[in-house]
């Protein structure tokens, strides 16, 4: 069903519309100009609960955001404190796993060689259109969905009154969270930007994260989406003050660099970053795009330099190519299908393909039986079973794998529109299903028992 909710507080008034259609919620947050910059950011947090000045703006909105779900909403005039166990938590999510890793916890929430989303861009035939994509792949109890839109008229600083670029927001993302966290942003700036996870597996890194000098990834990633005006604007702005937390290979693409038909862009349209503790890294790869016409991404580091360092050598070494760039089963699988992605529909089963018991790209070295539902582009390690040997823990049985598609295009971003796609894949495998799944008994409050979705088109209703 529909609901409208309006929220008055003071001189400040919010319409949020919320429908829930095909396992996803919908939210949009709009705040208006007349007010500054800080009630806006507050007050946007405080809306949601019913349902550097840019860091300083996104603590705000997550104060908002808590003390409204606290019911206890009185505008902060000096400093201010969270629950750190409360909606803090909620955003650090991707950090804290690998605060895991450098302060020595002995049992890692991260499972060595799990993937951690899918992402794949796609020029098609003629440079027609440039269609981007992206898979998130996580535990199943984290499928309970809100796609948002964010509306705020910052200002680039407290002393400029010009509106900042990324001041419109899509995003898929999560109750509770003010940012994606998969990542997945279509931004007013031209700009849609996506990470997957490549994460570190040298302990020898770890002296690099440190509490003093560093700014969260997760307010490092607001930071930039907001601030950027272009790719390189965004990668400048990220790698300030780097955590070594969330360790991301991130993806800009520049719409505004694009034309269907186009054969003049030299540079500008794609931007690809990836930051490991001690060390970010990014180049200008429009010309590799424009070449190969695809770039896919699937938790692997592509710059020799990242991949060295943060220890996916000896990943090689001892596991053997499914740690490699090339060689990953879901290197070669992207490789091998992305020429049958000629349209949306066409890159939505690329981006939902998973047959992993009849494709021998999907075998693993070791692996018994030697299928992996986690060897392909929307993992089903669920389906994996529990009695069978495995080189290493990923490719167990384990509730997780992709749990949604994204996909957007030229003639869809200026509108923040895209196709989304609720749930694990169910197109050459079952349907996912709590209640027959071997975790019924794992907390899934809210959650539908059958998750057989078909796409949807995201539109808005501003």
């Amino acid at each position: 069903g529909n609901r409208v909710a309006k929220c008055v507080s003071g001189n400040y008034l919010f319409i949020v519309l919320r429908h829930y259609i095909l396992a996803w919620a919908y939210l949009e947050v709009t705040t208006s100009g007349r007010y500054n910059d800080s009630i806006q950011a507050y007050a946007a947090g405080a809306v949601e609960a019913d349902l550097t000045s840019q860091v300083q703006l996104a603590l705000l909105q997550l104060k908002g955001l808590e003390d409204g779900y606290n019911n206890q909403l009185s505008f902060p005039t000096g400093p201010f404190t969270f629950n750190p166990f409360g909606f803090l938590l909620f955003q650090m999510g991707g950090d804290v796993e690998d605060l895991e890793g450098a302060l020595n916890k002995s049992s890692r929430s991260r499972t060595l060689g799990s993937g951690s989303c899918s992402a794949f861009i796609k020029l098609l035939p003629g440079n027609k259109d440039l269609l981007v994509s992206h898979d998130t792949w996580s535990n199943y109890q984290s499928m309970l969905r809100i796609l948002k839109k964010y509306m705020f008229s910052y200002h680039l600083s407290p002393t400029d009154s010009d509106p900042i670029p990324g001041g419109t927001q899509a995003f898929s993302s999560y109750p509770g969270s003010i940012y994606s966290g998969d990542d997945f942003y279509i931004l007013s700036s031209g700009l849609v930007t996506m990470e997957t996870t490549i994460g570190n597996s040298n302990p020898s890194l770890w002296k690099f994260v440190q509490p003093t000098g560093a700014v969260m990834e997760w307010l490092r990633n607001i930071v930039a989406n907001r601030l950027a005006a272009n790719g390189k604007e965004w990668a400048e702005i990220f790698s300030k003050h780097n955590s070594g937390t969330y360790n991301n290979q991130w993806m800009i693409v520049d719409y505004k660099h694009f034309t269907p038909g186009m054969t003049e862009t030299k540079e500008q349209l794609f931007t690809v970053l990836e930051q490991i503790p001690g060390l970010v890294v990014h180049t200008d790869k429009t010309q590799q795009l424009l070449q190969k016409s695809y770039w896919s991404s699937y938790n692997i580091p592509f710059y020799e330099e990242v991949f060295n360092a943060s220890g996916y050598r000896e990943l090689v070494e001892q596991f053997g190519p499914v740690f490699s760039i090339d060689m990953n089963p879901r290197a070669q699988i992207f490789k091998r299908n992305q020429s049958h992605v000629t349209d949306m529909d066409s890159m939505v089963r690329l981006m939902r393909f998973n047959n992993f018991k009849q494709d021998p790209l999907s075998r693993c070295e070791g692996c018994d039986p030697p299928g992996n539902g986690e060897n392909t582009i929307s993992a089903r390690s669920d389906l994996n079973p529990a009695n069978g040997t495995y080189p290493f823990g990923a490719l167990k049985q384990r509730s997780h794998g992709g749990i949604d598609m994204k996909v957007t295009s030229y003639g869809q971003w200026r509108e923040f529109g895209f196709l989304a796609v609720s749930g694990p894949t169910w197109d050459q495998v079952p349907v996912f299903q709590w209640s027959s799944s071997p975790y019924p008994d794992l907390m899934h409050m809210g959650h539908p028992d059958k998750w057989a979705f078909q796409p949807v088109q995201v539109t808005w209703s501003t």
